[in-house]
């Protein structure tokens, strides 16, 4: 009697574990896809800046909009 309540407890302890394992697992590879956007998102904003035809904010004509 003994020993099936030895084995009940290691099935019990084992799924515990399992899940904490499956739950961290999702949650890193949730976070690399979200980093992964992320960085997406920054590479074609930097594209799409260095390619425009528009003069920024500093273009080197040496005059001050604000005074």
């Amino acid at each position: 009697m003994t020993g099936d309540k030895d084995k009940s407890e290691g099935r019990s302890a084992r799924p515990a574990k399992d899940l904490r394992q499956d739950r961290l697992k999702l949650a890193l590879r949730e976070n690399l896809k979200r980093r992964k956007s992320q960085a997406r998102g920054r590479d074609d904003v930097t594209i799409a800046s260095s390619n425009s035809d528009d003069v920024g904010p500093h273009d080197g004509s040496g005059k001050n909009p604000g005074k």
